[in-house]
């Protein structure tokens, strides 16, 4: 079953045209990494929990292997490569294969016109070991079929004075993922459109 789901996302991911937001050229650039990989049999996939930062309003949070593009970098492919050797000592080379790319999402950070976040998608073949830096308090390998049981979908409340709002998510192992990394999530598994 679980190869059955790498094979249907892979499958998936070649037939798609992943999205660009139109005002893209005007915005702040990164991206990230969605890692799979079978493991012990089940496909899981890789996330890390940020570090806890003054002033980083990603602080805490689940998310993925990337980061802000920089000038060097000769596209969001190379970005990407590029955060997670930094980020989890993880070199992905041409023998880890991108299998595809998702929809770029949309962050609203504090200024500008936002900032565009490319995700691809890698399949991790090998053992290996990951050695996170300073941004990067944990990894942790989060089961495929947990997030396909639409049982485990929860709701959380997002509070920004005086906002506050119930929002999707989902709890592995007391780690909350919601926001940016759920809505790729949902792309990745075929999920958007999912009620809370």
């Amino acid at each position: 079953m679980s190869q059955l789901l790498l094979d249907d996302i892979r499958a998936r991911l070649a037939r798609q045209k992943p999205k660009k937001p139109l005002l893209r050229p005007l915005m702040r650039r990164s991206a990230v990494a969605l890692i799979l990989q079978l493991r012990e049999g089940e496909s899981h996939i890789l996330m890390i929990k940020r570090a806890e930062r003054e002033g980083d309003q990603w602080s805490g949070h689940m998310a993925f292997p990337g980061g802000r593009m920089e000038e060097h970098d000769a596209h969001g492919f190379a970005t990407a490569v590029r955060e997670t050797e930094e980020e989890i000592g993880l070199s992905l080379d041409a023998g880890d294969v991108c299998i595809g790319r998702l929809s770029d999402k949309t962050a609203r950070p504090r200024k500008g016109w936002g900032m565009a976040v490319s995700p691809f998608v890698f399949q991790l073949e090998r053992e290996a070991q990951l050695q996170p830096n300073y941004e990067v308090d944990e990894v942790v390998w989060v089961p495929l079929s947990f997030l396909l049981d639409t049982a485990n979908r929860e709701q959380m409340v997002w509070q920004r004075r005086p906002f506050s709002v119930r929002l999707p998510c989902y709890y592995w192992e007391e780690r909350c993922i919601w926001g940016l990394s759920l809505r790729m999530l949902d792309e990745l598994l075929g999920l958007e459109g999912l009620k809370p």
